[in-house]
C-alpha cells in the first residue's frame, strides 16, 4: 500500500513538472541583441516577462506604396536586409527567401519584408526593376526603401539584425547581414536563421508553421 501511495505521489509531481516546462515545440523568444533564448511556459506572461519589440516604420515598397509597421500588425513576418546592387550574400539570401515565400505567398497571415540597406541607390523604381527580374511578385513580399537613418536604426535597435555588435553602431556604419529574422504577430523576435544556408531556411519554413500553430491556440 505504502509503494502504491508514494508512486501515485511521484507520478503527480512528475505531471506537474511537464506542464510547467514549455513545449518541445515552442519557439523561444528573444529579448535581447545577443540573442539569449528565452523559453515561456504557456502560462506565464508574455507581456510581462518579454518586453522587446520591433518599434514602428513607415516605407516605400517596389510598388511605390506605403507599408507600415500596421500592416504586419497581428501577422507573422520575416525580416532580412539586402541591397539591389549586392553580389556576394544577398543573391543567394534571396534566392532561398523566393523558396520560401512560394510556400506563403498565398497566407495572408505571412508577410514577407526586405530591407534596403542602400536606400540612397535603392529607389522604387530600381526596387520594381529587381522585383520584376527576379520574379518577386507576391503580394505579401515587400521590397522596402526609405531614409537610411529611419532603415538602420529599425535593423539594429529593433530586429537585432547584426547581433550585439550591430546595436553599438550607428547609421554612419554600412549595414550587410546575411541573418533573416521571424517576428510573432505581437511583433517580438522568435528566431534567428542564416539567410545563405539552406538548412537555416528550411528550419524557418517548419518555424513559421509552429507559430501558425501557436497563435491558433
Amino acid at each position: 500500500m505504502y509503494r502504491i501511495v508514494l508512486a501515485s505521489i511521484s507520478l503527480f509531481f512528475l505531471m506537474v513538472a511537464c506542464r510547467q516546462q514549455p513545449s518541445v515545440k515552442d519557439l523561444p523568444y528573444y529579448n535581447t541583441p545577443d540573442f539569449s533564448p528565452f523559453f515561456l511556459n504557456r502560462a506565464a506572461s508574455v507581456g510581462k516577462t518579454i518586453d522587446h519589440t520591433v518599434g514602428s516604420f513607415t516605407l516605400i515598397n517596389q510598388d511605390g506604396r506605403k507599408v507600415s509597421s500596421k500592416d504586419v500588425e497581428g501577422k507573422i513576418h520575416v525580416a532580412n536586409f539586402f541591397f539591389t546592387g549586392c553580389g556576394s550574400i544577398c543573391p543567394g539570401m534571396m534566392n532561398k527567401i523566393a523558396k520560401l515565400n512560394h510556400a506563403f505567398e498565398k497566407d495572408s497571415t505571412v508577410v514577407f519584408l526586405s530591407f534596403s540597406v542602400t536606400p540612397w541607390r535603392d529607389s522604387v523604381s530600381r526596387l520594381s526593376e529587381y522585383a520584376n527580374s527576379n520574379k518577386i511578385i507576391a503580394p505579401n513580399w515587400h521590397l522596402l526603401t526609405g531614409p537610411k537613418a529611419d532603415i538602420y536604426t529599425l535593423a539594429r535597435k529593433s530586429y537585432f539584425a547584426e547581433e550585439a555588435l550591430g546595436f553599438t553602431k550607428d547609421s554612419t556604419d554600412f549595414l550587410h547581414t546575411e541573418h533573416v529574422l521571424l517576428v510573432d504577430k505581437t511583433g517580438r523576435i522568435r528566431g534567428i536563421y542564416n539567410g545563405t544556408l539552406d538548412l537555416d531556411m528550411e528550419q524557418l519554413g517548419k518555424d513559421i508553421k509552429l507559430l501558425k500553430a501557436e497563435n491558433a491556440d
